[in-house]
């Protein structure tokens, strides 16, 4: 008896050996990587609101030779991008690399450190506006602002600030 669970346990774990198939399979078709990571890198944050995360990835991933006027003539493609919240000019260069980009959106969840310096500074008044404008430059320098209207009962007042929650 002894024999035959150790013959049928031996028997049970060789089965799965031949389960895997041993020709390695070629891939059809070789995907894109995205040429676009320093705009991916340089426009995310740590608090963004879900629309613009999803639009700016959308940018990011967007192929200029699916256009219907693409030629290699051209050196700069203007595309523009829009959702409810907000929306995107692009300009793509022949290869499809980001160069610059100017984004507004209206309305969005804004994050805890704007929030939060808001609150800290003006505490009785209510954030009523909001406008979240991202400039980005192939260069590296991209700038990241909020500009907000703030009400207390008759009081109004406009600030800027930085996405790290800082006045300008």
């Amino acid at each position: 008896m002894k024999k035959v669970i150790i013959g049928l346990l031996f028997f049970g774990l060789t089965i799965q050996l031949y389960a895997q198939d041993p020709a390695p399979t070629m891939l059809d078709e070789v995907v894109l990587v995205n040429t676009n990571y320093k705009y991916i890198s340089s426009t995310e944050g740590r608090d963004l609101a879900v629309p613009v995360e999803q639009l700016e990835l959308k940018v990011a991933n967007f192929d200029v030779k699916t256009l219907d006027f693409y030629t290699d003539e051209y050196e700069f493609y203007d595309v523009y991008f829009f959702i409810p919240e907000g929306k995107i000019l692009a300009t793509y260069d022949g290869k499809g690399t980001i160069l610059r980009t100017a984004e507004k959106y209206k309305g969005i969840d804004l994050p805890k450190a704007v929030v939060h310096a808001v609150s800290k500074r003006f505490p009785e008044w209510e954030i009523t506006k909001d406008l979240y404008l991202v400039n980005y430059f192939e260069s590296g320098n991209s700038t990241k602002r909020y500009k907000l209207t703030l009400t207390n009962g008759d009081k109004r007042i406009k600030v800027k600030l930085d996405d790290a929650g800082n006045f300008l």
